[in-house]
């Protein structure tokens, strides 16, 4: 008969999303759509990211 062990967790998915995307927006908050544009082109080249379907 197994026994139903709780695993720890050692990484919390939706809590570092929640914070991630909390952070961005107070980044963000008020910039204009062609400085939005600059931040995201700015932010993929720093992590040597690219955009879904390039």
């Amino acid at each position: 008969m197994k026994t139903n062990k709780k695993k720890e967790k050692t990484l919390d998915a939706v809590k570092m999303m929640r914070e991630i995307r909390d952070r961005i927006s107070q980044e963000t908050q008020n910039m204009t759509f062609e400085q939005l544009k600059a931040y995201i082109k700015e932010n993929l080249t720093k992590n040597k990211a690219k955009l879904v379907g390039q």
